[in-house]
């Protein structure tokens, strides 16, 4: 007789059913899993080392993966199939599992690395971004079939538009557009002068109440190119030196010409300065002051202007003496008779600076001693040079042999830094002499230009700035617009 065997209450055991095999088109993300099909696929994501064998695949190609949205490794149906396969676990949205959705209790899976299974399409990779390719090979071929990141294409540069390349490829500079102060500048080049004043067009201009307003004439419209030229800014103080070794060759009264034309012109800045080592003219062929002090007594009191943040160029009222209209002012050399000493180096240097730093452009009147230490300082300090002569063969002789001697001494770029005054010591001179010296003088120095006689300027005494010709002003206005234009 047959015992009869304790009712089980578990379940019985069903066979399992051997595995059916698919097409590769099949899809079985949307199907619901049974405990069999979810117990095979945790035993298939078993590491490697507890399955003897290569996984079972259909042959579907290991890269089907990337084209099934829902493959996502993140997304698991053994962990949770009712999940969303698009949320990931960091979705704040995606809310908690209950156990009643949860499956049947199935063997924990397995902690490894994501394997394809023939009932889920392969895991996609972890990395947003692939990694960068081996720089060789594997020595080996890889123990199985493993999903890899895409083939990644390099993007290619837009291609170059019309102005970004030049010829052969090569990028093409930028376009040069004409800027504001270009433009403005190109105005200023071609800015009409206005109506003419002088001669009959000026007339004419008058006697219609400017109905009628010619333009200016060759001569009017050279005129004011002049006064530009003379008016042109300066990028700092300049000197300029009146030489000549030879007495009588016009320098003081070039230096009061020059002072005149360019202090009336520019506005002031301009200081005319007597640099003779002992006993110049310039002081009494000038305006005189009310003071009597010179060079000699600005060298005693120098100290007054060590502290440049206390000095002013009111100071030096005391020292120099103003020419009214004419806008310039007036440093004399040494007066006195009592006086036997001699102005160095050294002192050139020292006034030299104090003057540069209230002037724009200093004026010195030479002496006839070229050999002497504040002559020869002053021709080395100077920005240029400028030879005065009067047409007579000894004058114009002693200048170039005072060219010769600079020469010589190794003056750097003579030429270009020295021009030459020619001055018409009476009214009928001699034309061939004239046409030599200009001739000669052309060849050794930048510039000759000539002045004519004056009779204002023969009787010696101070120079009437008022009574000069209009022929010595405009002559005076050439003369220094080339000064300029070589500063």
């Amino acid at each position: 007789m047959t015992q009869p065997q304790p009712h089980d209450p578990r379940p019985a055991i069903q066979p399992e059913p051997p595995p059916r095999s698919r097409p590769e088109s099949a899809d079985a993300s949307d199907r619901l899993h049974r405990p069999e099909d979810l117990a095979a696929h945790a035993a298939d994501r078993a590491p490697a080392s507890d399955r003897s064998g290569p996984p079972p695949g259909d042959g579907a190609p290991v890269t089907d993966h990337l084209a099934d949205p829902l493959g996502d490794p993140l997304t698991d149906p053994v962990a949770d199939p009712l999940a969303d396969p698009l949320a990931t676990p960091s979705d704040p949205s995606a809310g908690p599992v209950r156990d009643a959705d949860r499956p049947p209790a199935c063997p924990p899976p397995a902690v490894g690395p994501p394997q394809w299974t023939p009932t889920s399409p392969p895991p996609a990779p972890l990395a947003t971004s692939p990694a960068p390719p081996p720089s060789s090979p594997p020595a080996g071929p890889p123990a199985g079939p493993q999903a890899g990141p895409a083939p990644t294409v390099a993007p290619t540069a837009p291609p170059a538009t019309a102005g970004e390349a030049g010829a052969g490829g090569a990028p093409a500079q930028p376009r040069r557009f004409m800027s504001a102060t270009d433009f403005l500048d190109r105005r200023a080049d071609v800015a009409d002068h206005g109506p003419a004043t002088w001669g009959w067009r000026g007339r004419v201009r008058r006697w219609s109440g400017g109905l009628l307003s010619p333009a200016m004439g060759r001569a009017e419209a050279a005129h004011e190119r002049d006064r530009a030229a003379v008016q042109r800014e300066l990028s700092g103080p300049r000197t300029i030196a009146f030489v000549n070794p030879k007495g009588g060759a016009a320098k003081t009264t070039g230096v009061l010409a020059a002072g005149y034309t360019f202090g009336t012109v520019r506005g002031g800045g301009v200081v005319a300065w007597d640099n003779n080592e002992t006993r110049g003219t310039l002081g009494i062929r000038g305006t005189r002051g009310h003071h009597r002090n010179t060079t000699r007594e600005l060298l005693g009191d120098l100290g007054r202007f060590d502290d440049v943040a206390q000095s002013r160029i009111g100071d030096l009222g005391s020292y120099v003496r103003t020419q009214g209209d004419a806008h310039f002012d007036v440093l004399a050399s040494d007066e006195r008779a009592d006086v036997t000493g001699t102005i160095r180096a050294d002192d050139f240097a020292a006034v030299h600076g104090l003057l540069e730093r209230f002037y724009r452009i200093l004026l010195v009147d030479t002496g006839n001693n070229m050999r002497a230490e504040n002559w020869l300082a002053a021709a080395a300090a100077a920005d240029l040079l400028v030879v005065t002569s009067t047409v007579r063969e000894d004058t114009g002789y002693s200048g170039l042999w005072m060219l010769d001697a600079l020469q010589d001494a190794g003056h750097p770029d003579l030429k270009h830094k020295t021009v030459t005054v020619l001055s018409d010591p009476s009214p009928k001179v001699d034309a061939a002499l004239a046409r030599d010296l200009v001739d000669v003088y052309e060849q050794r120095t930048r510039a000759v230009y000539r002045v004519p006689y004056d009779p204002a300027l023969v009787s010696g005494s101070v120079v009437p700035y008022a009574r000069l010709s209009q022929e010595t002003r405009r002559a005076w206005l050439t003369a220094c617009a080339g000064m300029a234009a070589t500063l």
